[in-house]
């Protein structure tokens, strides 16, 4: 038996017990970073040739592994900005110089762009749903952008439809005064812009078969511009046949046209009663808040009550995310075992869903970390005897002389 391989031995493992420890200090360390996933040192053994009657030492050789695969608990919060993935996949997110990386840390908050940065200053990344984004690779990071929740902030939507219907009283006499009712639009600009929706009785069949024709005139108040459109009403039912549409014809450059829906309307023996009046569209309003559906999409919440998807948060997933290679800033980059990345909306294809308003905890269990700790700390100081009695044994030989 070679005493110098005895002390070798008893080197190799010092330095493995070292590793094991820096690893729990690790753990121990960012027990309270979000996202954060623990690292353990797994020991494989060093055997070297032996012959017969004689034994030589060899050593053991530290490795380190990550726990990524593995969740940690979630713990809820009051902003809608911080995310959490329920379930496999990443989030998308870039550093200052645009390379992408992969991270389960969901504390985004909005930067003075309007960028959502987390608390490592990388960017979220996804895809601007206005419809002229290209199509995202689903097998690579590239063809995304850095999430702006500013970007839309005093922006006016114009009408271009709406929804009118009514009962029409089906005791009107042919050529009375009209009934009117009036509806705000909005132009390209978010100005207001009122139209008079009038109904009059211009036809009825004589008995017993009575159809009524009605006509339906929009009068835009400011400039006098105006469309109409005739309807019957089935005698059996008292409702509109067909689906008739005021089409309003486009103003220039000032207003889109806008077609109104009147395939609601009904006669029947009762007074004039509006039922539903709506048209799409707003005036320039500021973001109020930001939410986040499960599916991953951001919708903007104007001042004015208005809802309006924005962004469409990818996920990102790898055959081995234990194989991912940490970065600085709790991030994951490809490695080579990892395999390859690929693209997907939440909750689809094995993804997880995106919870908003709630972070992931790291899964580090603080007890399991500090029992860890003990038992390096016995296992060093049991391989620093195997190298002292090495030491001594070779104090011994070297003075046999003597």
């Amino acid at each position: 038996m070679s005493l110098y391989g005895v002390m070798r031995t008893g080197v190799s493992g010092m330095a493995a017990q070292s590793s094991k420890l820096a690893t729990v200090a690790d753990n121990i360390a960012n027990a309270n970073t979000n996202g954060y996933k623990r690292a353990q040192t797994e020991f494989s053994s060093l055997i070297l040739g032996n012959g017969s009657g004689q034994y030589t030492s060899g050593g053991v050789t530290p490795n380190v592994r990550y726990a990524i695969s593995q969740e940690g608990a979630k713990v809820f919060t009051t902003s809608s900005t911080d995310l959490a993935i329920e379930g496999r996949g990443f989030f998308v997110v870039s550093d200052g110089d645009g390379t992408p990386y992969l991270t389960r840390a969901g504390s985004f908050v909005p930067n003075g762009e309007g960028e959502l940065v987390n608390a490592a200053g990388f960017k979220l990344m996804g895809m601007p749903i206005d419809g002229t984004a290209a199509p995202v690779v689903i097998n690579g990071l590239g063809g995304l952008q850095p999430v702006n929740i500013g970007q839309t902030a005093l922006e006016a939507t114009p009408s271009t439809t709406g929804v009118f219907s009514a009962n029409l009283d089906s005791g009107t006499a042919v050529g009375a005064t009209p009934v009117v009712s009036s509806l705000v639009t909005y132009d390209n600009l978010g100005n207001e812009r009122i139209y008079d929706i009038s109904f009059e009785k211009t036809a009825e069949t004589a008995p017993p078969n009575v159809v009524s024709t009605w006509t339906a005139t929009a009068t835009r108040r400011d400039n006098g511009n105006t469309a109409n459109v005739t309807f019957d009403f089935d005698p059996a039912t008292g409702r509109v046949v067909g689906n008739p549409v005021i089409a309003i014809p486009a103003v220039g450059t000032d207003a889109p046209a806008i077609d109104l829906d009147l395939s609601g309307m009904t006669q029947v023996a009762s007074d004039y009663t509006v039922m539903q009046a709506s048209v799409n569209g707003n005036a320039p309003s500021a973001i109020r808040d930001v939410e986040i559906s499960d599916e991953g999409i951001v919708f903007a919440v104007f001042e004015n009550g208005e809802r309006r998807a924005t962004w469409q948060l990818p996920l990102a997933d790898v055959t081995s995310p234990d194989n991912l290679t940490p970065e600085a800033g709790n991030v994951y980059s490809l490695g080579l075992e990892s395999g390859d990345v690929k693209l997907g909306t939440a909750g689809q294809g094995g993804l997880g869903g995106v919870v908003s308003g709630a972070l992931e905890q790291s899964n580090v269990d603080l007890a399991a970390e500090l029992t860890s700790m003990i038992e390096s700390q016995r296992s060093y100081t049991a391989n620093s005897k195997v190298f002292q009695t090495g030491s001594e044994l070779l104090d011994v030989l070297v003075n046999l002389k003597r």
